[in-house]
């Protein structure tokens, strides 16, 4: 696997089949934020090794939101590990199985005539796309402001592409992590730079928009995406980024 690239100090993303996951080190203990899909297992664990550390250093993974590819190794890290799993209040029920907001088979099926969605679906089944991950387990941080993890990232709920999905600003490191709420590229889309998913991914794609106003006053430099390279510049110009029509 490629090793985890440095973002800032203390914060590193990885990549899996076509998605990312951060790495949060302070001194000997790990934050991660998203998990990548089942088949990304082994990947997620030789990123954790690739900075000098094991699962069970990992005081807990943060989840954006529980579609697959951000949360496909959570349920064997608490089983090996006992890793906590912490969302947001209103991705419960997603992270859980008591609740499914997400593009179905038949969404993509319908688009499978687009040579870059048929091999993108033919990728992501391979690594586990159409598995039903849950976390019975997971449960909600408290409380405003910065969480008492390492990389002290703060929540920054954005619903639209799920009830709660949730960014992650790291204040001290000028990171804004975005999840899917703003990706740089994604593989069924030839576009690039600061984007919105195609809507079928979206559970509301008109709330998803709205969210993003959200980002516009947050102090960061740089975006690390759920879905394409890290793009440096200011929230605010990632949000027009995103917003703009398309060409």
């Amino acid at each position: 696997m490629t090793s985890p690239i440095q973002v800032a100090d203390g914060v590193h993303l990885a990549t899996g089949t076509d998605v990312n996951w951060l790495l949060l080190q302070d001194g000997d203990a790990l934050t991660v934020i998203d998990t990548g899909y089942p088949g990304d297992a082994d990947r997620l664990d030789a990123s954790v090794r690739a900075l000098g550390r094991e699962p069970g250093d990992v005081a807990a993974v943060l989840v954006t939101h529980a579609h697959v590819d951000h949360v496909g190794s959570i349920e064997r890290w608490w089983q090996e590990h006992g890793v906590p799993v912490l969302v947001h209040e209103d991705e419960l029920a997603n992270v859980r199985g008591e609740r499914h907001e997400s593009a179905t088979p038949l969404d993509v099926a319908r688009r499978a005539w687009r040579p870059r969605t048929a091999l993108w679906a033919a990728r992501i089944t391979r690594a586990g796309g159409t598995a039903h991950v849950t976390a019975p387990h997971a449960q909600t941080w408290t409380g405003e402001g910065p969480l008492d993890l390492p990389g002290r990232p703060v929540p920054v709920h954005t619903p639209g592409h799920t009830s709660g999905h949730t960014a992650f600003l790291l204040a001290d490191a000028g990171v804004l992590v975005t999840g899917d709420a703003i990706v740089t590229a994604h593989a069924t889309t030839s576009r690039r730079g600061p984007q919105q998913l195609p809507g079928f991914f979206a559970a509301d794609p008109t709330l998803a928009a709205r969210s993003l106003e959200r980002f516009r006053d947050l102090d960061a430099d740089t975006i690390a995406p759920g879905h394409g390279p890290v793009w440096q510049g200011r929230p605010t110009d990632a949000v027009d980024h995103a917003l703009a029509p398309q060409r």
